[in-house]
């Protein structure tokens, strides 16, 4: 449409313009500015054209491009603003609590090394192989000097696992001559076998036969020390038997991986013994874990020293230091430097030599001293945090055997004095399998709360919760990996312990109430107990309910919204205990979920109130569903009420009674004295009931007898300020003599003014009598007062309407 206006604008100024002959021009002003008017609105049009033209081509051309790159380009506050917002999150996001890692001085020269190594990436080759020699050299020579590692070679990657595959590759070479012609077909004659110990950390051995293109039965899994020793030290003996059999198979036994410092507790293997049986058979001997760092210090044990005549080891300097994206070191010694090529150990790349930059930095910044009092310091607070707990009762330390180990595992243990313990790690004769196991699974799981709770309260520690096979669930103080990074200090180690001191008597009730509370909820009618080991409160609970398909796993919704008003009811009550609602475990029905308790609890009464109060929340829904139906049937019977009461009384007064007139004047003189009659629908009974008793006792006031107050079979009165659930005060030998007898005396009091008479009745009292005389009433109200019980003419104690009759 615009183009046909356009074009039909240009045929209009031709047409306005169009000169008859050279020399002629327009002696009209009038048409002569009109023509201008509309050349000019004509370039205009164009102009706008030309311009939607250009941004539709645009917006064809960057259709598909990202709103960031779009435009000229953005500045360098903006894209810093954008980094910041990605690193932290935006600011209509909860804030979030992580570890977030303490960035140094020495950490800033780590990062500085990335940007410098780009920067160097940029020389000339000539001074660039001359730089990057220097620094891989400088770096090597001085790890070596630190973990006393003499003649050593160093290769740094940044996947931890990386150097163990690439020494895989360097042992298989060095073993098969003939591997880089023939390849893997020399392995299938003569497979190899990588030993690997039962304590070493998960997916180890999968990794290597992934990265090498070695099937699993190449791996053999030693195991650990069951009756001798530690149970995550490899087992020795059983080591070379197991080479001795391969031998014998025709298989070659290749590389055996130790451990100095496990993964999960941090024992070191008999380095040394295993060291002369890999001479023995000609095995590639490898090292690794957290204690290679004690190397470093001046005193170093006997297992972990032996390490260093291993052939190889992979360390990690930047958890230990605290520097930020430093690679991990292996350090091996080999003299055939075209196999260490092959095998991916060495690179003539300079780029591949510039990995060891931010080390290369870092270390210059420290120096040795800085270097070693970071490990010395970490090595102090898990002795600091070993001598501590071993004076905490309940609590179990795992590698008590190596004191020098900078690893303290440990975990809640509760034994009662003169008694069976209350959880073993092997069975015993006077306990069940399943009894151990139930056993086994409450301690986990109150291991799991505790290791949580330390973590929020002392996030400085770095405490890490574990489950182990043997011991189960632990917790892990490593400071070698964490306090650099976290900035840990010995006032944390002494807060945590305190913490953990504060948590035990929480931990002890909650053990103890949780055979009771099961036992409660079993011989309790309605109430089935639910066995979730993941749960660390005093136990799980559901209400069945009449309708409850107990067969079916189904979502049930009259069982969620009888719990969920459960929930509601138990939370008023503002007891020191804590109630969730979540489906049992495996099942989508809805459960209870009792939390820790912090005071000794009555799990009777406990149990007692979660029953009666379901009942009585199941009960108030049937009504309410069957208020309607209810509601409509007894309307219908009152209507039938109703005319039959009309029509008695037309029978009794008669048809002149029922004229306006006549009967006025038959009342008049013969005055009808009809029985007042009434009806009342009880809504419980959903049934008309006379109202005829209520009259008696209004023109009588006696002869009604108040029913008893029911009462639980275990309802108790509490002292004010006494919470929900807890246990009677009575015989507690925390409370003085006086403080005790008083209490139990105001309890007998309280009791005894609830109990009350079992029947009241309401009988009409004389006024007659001497002057002087005590009169029946003042002698009822004096036995009354004496007794607690108030006397039935007192304002107090009218008995109106018929809501305190029923």
């Amino acid at each position: 449409m615009a183009c046909s206006i356009l074009e039909g604008c240009r045929r209009e100024v031709r047409r306005e313009t169009w000169k008859p002959g050279p020399g002629s021009e327009i002696a009209d002003p009038t048409l002569a500015e009109m023509g201008k008017n509309l050349k000019e609105a004509v370039k205009m049009l164009e102009d706008s054209q030309r311009r939607t033209e250009e941004e539709n081509g645009k917006k064809l051309i960057s259709g598909d491009i990202p709103g960031p790159l779009q435009g000229s380009g953005q500045d360098m506050v903006s894209i810093l603003q954008l980094v910041q917002n990605l690193m932290h999150g935006d600011e209509d996001e909860e804030p979030q609590s992580p570890r977030i890692q303490n960035i140094g001085e020495q950490g800033h020269m780590a990062l500085l090394g990335h940007s410098l190594g780009a920067y160097i990436s940029t020389l000339d080759k000539e001074k660039l192989r001359k730089l990057t020699t220097r620094i891989l050299s400088d770096t090597t020579l001085w790890l070596c000097r630190i973990f006393r590692y003499e003649n050593g070679c160093a290769y740094f990657h940044e996947e931890e696992r990386e150097g163990l595959a690439k020494i895989c590759r360097l042992a298989i070479h060095s073993r098969y001559e003939d591997f880089v012609v023939d390849g893997f077909n020399v392995l299938y004659n003569k497979k190899p076998v990588i030993y690997l110990s039962a304590a070493a950390r998960p997916g180890l051995g999968q990794y290597l036969c992934n990265q090498l293109g070695l099937p699993f039965p190449c791996l053999c899994r030693v195991p650990c020390n069951t009756v001798f020793g530690s149970q995550h030290q490899m087992d020795v003996a059983f080591l070379e038997k197991l080479i001795k059999d391969d031998i014998e198979r025709g298989r070659l036994p290749l590389l055996l991986v130790a451990n100095a410092g496990t993964a999960a507790v941090g024992h070191t293997d008999k380095i040394g013994r295993l060291k002369e049986l890999c001479e023995q058979y000609g095995i590639w001997l490898h090292v690794e874990g957290v204690n290679l760092a004690t190397l470093a210090l001046g005193y170093v044990s006997s297992s972990v020293l032996a390490a260093a005549k291993c052939d190889s080891m992979t360390m990690t300097p930047g958890p230990w230091l605290g520097l930020p994206a430093v690679p991990a070191v292996t350090l091996y010694k080999h003299d055939d430097p075209a196999l260490t090529l092959v095998a991916g150990l060495t690179s003539n790349k300079p780029t591949d030599k510039l990995r060891a930059l931010p080390l290369w930095l870092s270390l210059q910044y420290l120096g040795l001293d800085g270097f070693v009092e970071r490990i010395k310091h970490a090595c102090q607070l898990s002795q600091r945090l070993q001598e501590s707990l071993k004076k905490v009762n309940y609590i179990k330390i795992l590698v008590e055997d190596e004191l020098s180990s900078p690893v303290v595992v440990f975990r809640f243990f509760q034994e009662l004095p003169g008694s069976d313990p209350v959880f073993k790690a092997v069975p015993v004769p006077n306990m069940t399998p399943s009894g151990v196991g139930r056993e086994r699974h409450s301690c986990d799981a109150l291991n799991r709360w505790l290791g949580e709770q330390l973590k929020q309260l002392v996030p400085a520690s770095g405490l890490t919760v574990m489950d182990l096979e043997a011991e189960g669930t632990c917790l892990r103080f490593s400071p070698l990996m964490t306090a650099a990074v976290l900035g840990t200090r010995g006032e944390d180690v002494d807060q945590l312990v305190a913490c953990i001191e504060s948590k035990l008597p929480v931990l002890c009730c909650t053990l103890q109430l949780r055979e009771e509370f099961k036992q409660e909820v079993e011989a309790t009618a309605g109430l089935l107990y639910v066995d979730d080991p993941n749960w660390s409160g005093i136990g799980v609970v559901r209400y069945e309910h009449a309708n409850d398909d107990k067969s079916s796993l189904k979502s049930d919704p009259e069982g969620e919204n009888i719990h969920a008003g459960l929930l509601k009811k138990l939370n008023e009550l503002e007891s020191d205990l804590t109630f969730k609602i979540g489906p049992e475990y495996k099942s989508m029905k809805s459960c209870l979920y009792v939390g820790m308790a912090s005071d000794n609890v009555d799990a009777a009464e406990l149990v007692e109130t979660i029953a009666a109060t379901a009942r009585e929340i199941e009960e108030n829904s049937r009504l309410l569903e069957n208020m309607t139906e209810v509601v409509r049937k007894g309307i219908q019977e009152a209507q039938v009420e109703l005319q039959k009461a009309s029509e008695e009384r037309l029978l009794e007064e008669g048809v002149l009674r029922q004229i306006p007139v006549v009967g006025s004047v038959l009342n008049w003189f013969s005055p009808v004295q009809a029985l007042q009659k009434g009806r009342t629908f009880n809504l419980t009974a959903g049934s008309l009931e006379s109202t005829e008793p209520i009259y008696v006792y209004k023109a009588q006031g006696a002869g009604v007898t108040l029913p008893p107050t029911p009462s639980g079979s275990r309802t108790k009165q509490r002292l004010p300020g006494q919470k929900p659930f807890k246990r009677s005060l009575r015989g507690s030998d925390a409370l003085s003599e006086t403080s005790s007898v008083s209490h139990i005396e105001d309890l007998e009091k309280v009791e005894r003014l609830s109990s009350g008479p079992e029947q009241i009745t309401l009988e009409a009292s004389s006024t007659e009598g001497h002057p002087g005389a005590p009169s029946p009433q003042h002698t009822d109200q004096t036995e009354a007062f004496q007794k607690g019980v108030p006397h039935p003419e007192d304002d107090h104690s009218q008995v109106e309407g018929p809501e305190s009759l029923r």
